[in-house]
């Protein structure tokens, strides 16, 4: 088996039959197989996944819930259960907008047996599926990154993944506890093992709708998040990247810092200022004219937002 297809998936009656179509019309010459992992939905979608696999069921799996998990279990399971050399990983809820790009990953990773992941772009869009004009990944992003990049934060959508499984048989128990991140943890497992390839090219559609459990937070929550996440990563990866780490937490929190003055939103590049010097980062990084400048910035930006006393 070439391939394996997980989907995981949870109340996403309303999306579900797009993500399988875009999986089924792939056009490859080779054979894949579909597993879909489904944690006891409320909403009927798991009596769509079940008639899907009857009518499918020389290619779709089933691994369904007794009781909602509500853990990143739902996606291991999927990957310990996966047949194929290379796994790509769809959350119900999106879909692949390319018939092409399974088969363009896979001729990848099958070029280069250094490679241990390749990802492609993605476009942002709406509930109803309508392109909203934003791609997933920045325009800077180079088409061969290593584990390093990855720890300035994660630039690359589910949707546009493609392991291989042989880089991390075994997902560690740890990353159940890591939910609702799914992606950037295993992202990190793999790029331990190998280079990552990307394709700029969008051939994946990621969702942005009110149930979706990252992009339904706020900015300021989601910062919040972010920052515990770099620490939590820290302790499972047992402090063998600490240095790697910390450097990554400090500049991802100083890009949002200028990112959100740029936007005018004085509270929120405080907020991000403060959380890239909480660290081990700050004035004894090398960073510390940066950090110096973007607090005079701030200074000025609060001085003209409050004015003068009455």
């Amino acid at each position: 088996m070439k391939a394996s297809v997980l989907i995981v998936t949870y109340n996403h009656d309303r999306y579900i039959d797009q993500a399988l179509s875009s999986v089924l019309e792939q056009e490859t010459g080779f054979d894949f197989e579909i597993i879909i992992s489904e944690d006891a939905s409320t909403d009927g979608t798991r009596d769509i996944v079940r008639g899907w696999a009857a009518r499918f069921p020389e290619r779709i799996r089933l691994i369904l819930s007794e009781q909602n998990v509500r853990s990143n279990q739902v996606v291991a399971r999927a990957f310990h259960a996966a047949r194929g050399v290379y796994v790509a990983l769809l959350d119900g809820d999106d879909f692949w907008t390319s018939r092409e790009k399974l088969a363009r990953q896979v001729a990848m990773l099958d070029s280069d047996p250094g490679l241990a992941l390749c990802f492609t772009n993605a476009s942002v869009v709406d509930a109803d599926g309508k392109p909203t004009g934003r791609l997933w990944t920045p325009p800077h992003i180079p088409e061969r990154l290593s584990l390093a990049n990855l720890w300035q934060g994660n630039p690359f959508a589910t949707c546009g993944s493609l392991f291989r499984r042989a880089c991390v048989p075994t997902i560690p128990a740890w990353y159940d506890d890591f939910f609702p991140v799914t992606d950037w943890p295993l992202y990190l497992l793999f790029a331990q093992q190998g280079d990552i390839a990307y394709l700029p090219e969008p051939m994946g559609a990621y969702r942005l709708h009110p149930g979706g459990l990252y992009s339904a937070q706020g900015d300021a929550a989601k910062l919040t998040a972010m920052d515990g996440l770099f620490r939590r990563l820290n302790t499972a990866f047992e402090g063998q990247h600490d240095a790697e780490l910390r450097a990554g937490h400090h500049r991802y929190f100083l890009d949002w810092t200028r990112e959100h003055l740029a936007r005018g939103d004085v509270a929120l590049a405080r907020q991000s200022l403060a959380l890239a010097r909480s660290y081990g980062a700050g004035w004894s990084s090398g960073e510390g004219l940066e950090v110096a400048m973007l607090s005079a910035r701030l200074l000025l930006k609060g001085a003209h937002t409050t004015g003068p006393a009455a």
